[in-house]
């Protein structure tokens, strides 16, 4: 009777975890979809205000042609740098804050898009890449292979993808630039289900409700700007110039 007793209380436990596992991963792809969601609405709205009958407008020069077009460009990088550094020190509800604002200020920096590709395409870009990232991001969660050595690698890949397209800004190598696109694209789909792994694991049943919602956030940024970076490389293949 009593190993009855301590193997229902394993089992209960068991459930009980995996419970509050799906609830945080939940939480996290719910923040990631609020963040995209910001993005996007960030993007439409700041080119519908920048551009007018084939024309920039005062709003448009100034955000895509004036000096103020490096702090668009720029803004999101240094508030991410923020979030990352200060996030144990901010509340729940601040860190999301944040992250929104952060989401929005990417959105105004990628709606120069719009002035480069068709929208049509832009959009077919964005459903492939939700279907790609979906699968990856599933096959992170639900592989019992440890993928850590992966994300090594790919990480290591990723600082090798950044110098190499500072390189070809001055270089500016169809050629290079092809090949960067390419292997950006094999990185950011690794990276999504190293990610998803390591998200996974940060979880612990014990975390008080700010640890959790701390972790969460992070999680969320992290998928975010693996599912920004894999758009905008597949959107460099798929995307029909303007």
């Amino acid at each position: 009777m009593a190993d009855l007793r301590n193997y229902q209380s394993r089992v209960q436990t068991g459930e009980m975890i995996d419970q509050g596992l799906r609830s945080y991963m939940l939480k996290v792809y719910n923040l990631m979809a609020l963040g995209l969601a910001i993005t996007g609405l960030a993007a439409y709205f700041a080119f519908t205000f920048a551009v007018s009958d084939g024309q920039l407008t005062a709003f448009g020069a100034a955000i895509y042609t004036s000096p103020l077009k490096w702090i668009v460009i720029f803004a999101p990088l240094a508030m991410v740098f923020f979030l990352s550094f200060r996030i144990n020190s901010m509340s729940v509800s601040a860190a999301q804050t944040t992250f929104a604002v952060y989401a929005a200020l990417v959105g105004l920096s990628l709606s120069s898009v719009f002035l480069i590709y068709t929208g049509q395409s832009v959009v077919q870009t964005f459903f492939v890449t939700a279907a790609s990232f979906g699968a990856l991001s599933i096959y992170g969660y639900s592989t019992k292979r440890d993928l850590s050595a992966m994300g090594s690698f790919l990480i290591m890949g990723l600082f090798g993808l950044i110098i190499a397209s500072i390189v070809n800004i001055f270089l500016a190598s169809s050629a290079m630039q092809f090949a960067i696109s390419v292997i950006g694209v094999l990185i950011f789909a690794g990276l999504t289900a190293y990610d998803t792994q390591r998200i996974k694991e940060m979880y612990y049943e014990a975390d008080d409700a700010a640890v959790s919602g701390r972790k969460a956030i992070m999680g969320a940024l992290t998928l975010y700007l693996d599912f920004i970076n894999l758009f905008m490389f597949l959107l460099q293949f798929m995307g029909n110039r303007k």
